[in-house]
């Protein structure tokens, strides 16, 4: 079986506070992207995972796929799967790719094996996996609390715009990003501000990590006041980064200078 996992751009994010497991509580709009990553499960004799596509940097851990597998596994008589990952989605960009990976293969295993797992108990093995992991289960706009790992649904639709993402050759780490932003208790209204038009978020909805990496990697700023310098209504570093990207309300001509990086053009 075959599922296309998509990625995801965060739509303000604000770190409210500092847990005492060391995790942060936030406040954020997660929105799928029509960008896709391509898995796929076959059983074999042996467990297998095979990579083509974007190359993934070795961690000395296993694949988040793997892991996903070996979740299920532990609690069900899974065979052997030979996993095969096409990776599009770009790595340590604020995407999400590894999260829905792991996310989509657990809906995967679900179907083709007949677990009969409902959407609950999926997204309970899915927290196990990573913060980002159960957004994917469900993978529709929401407005996440806790760690990112709790949703509301939230009445948002972008399908009328064009989102053009730029994702440079910097790979940010999620633990560097943290360590470069203060928690603000107070917020900023997030969940107000989305109810109003595209064009005014621009005063209103921010990523409290940009300010960190921006003065750590200015090309990734530059990024962002270049998007705006196309015309979007909105842009932003998705996540804790690298990636950002703008809404248009409609299709943008990307200059060549532009082509230096990875550009994703999307309706």
């Amino acid at each position: 079986m075959i599922a296309f996992a998509n990625a995801k751009i965060n739509i303000g994010l604000q770190v409210v506070s500092r847990r005492e497991d060391g995790y942060h509580n936030l406040e954020t709009i997660f929105y799928p992207l029509n960008l896709y990553d391509v898995v796929e499960v076959v059983e074999a004799s042996e467990v297998q995972f095979s990579l083509s596509g974007i190359p993934i940097p070795a961690s000395g851990g296993e694949n988040l796929c793997l892991q996903a597998y070996r979740l299920l596994a532990n609690d069900f008589k899974l065979p052997p799967v030979h996993i095969y990952l096409h990776k599009v989605i770009p790595i340590g960009a604020g995407l999400g790719g590894g999260s829905a990976d792991a996310a989509f293969l657990l809906k995967l295993l679900n179907n083709q094996f007949q677990l009969q797992l409902d959407e609950p108990r999926l997204m309970a093995y899915a927290r196990k996996l990573g913060a980002d992991c159960p957004f994917f289960i469900r993978n529709r706009p929401a407005f996440a609390t806790g760690i990112g790992d709790v949703f509301d649904d939230i009445s948002i639709d972008l399908s009328p715009y064009h989102i053009v993402v730029i994702k440079p050759h910097i790979h940010i780490a999620t633990e560097t990003a943290y360590r470069m932003v203060t928690p603000d208790p107070a917020g900023r209204q997030l969940r107000s501000a989305i109810a109003h038009p595209v064009a005014s978020w621009k005063n209103m909805i921010f990523n409290d990590f940009e300010a960190g990496i921006f003065s750590k990697h200015p090309e990734i700023a530059a990024i962002k006041e270049m998007l705006y310098g196309y015309g979007a209504l909105f842009a932003s570093m998705s996540g804790s980064g690298s990636a950002v990207y703008g809404i248009f309300s409609e299709k943008v001509s990307i200059p060549a200078s532009a082509k230096q990086y990875d550009v994703f053009q999307l309706d």
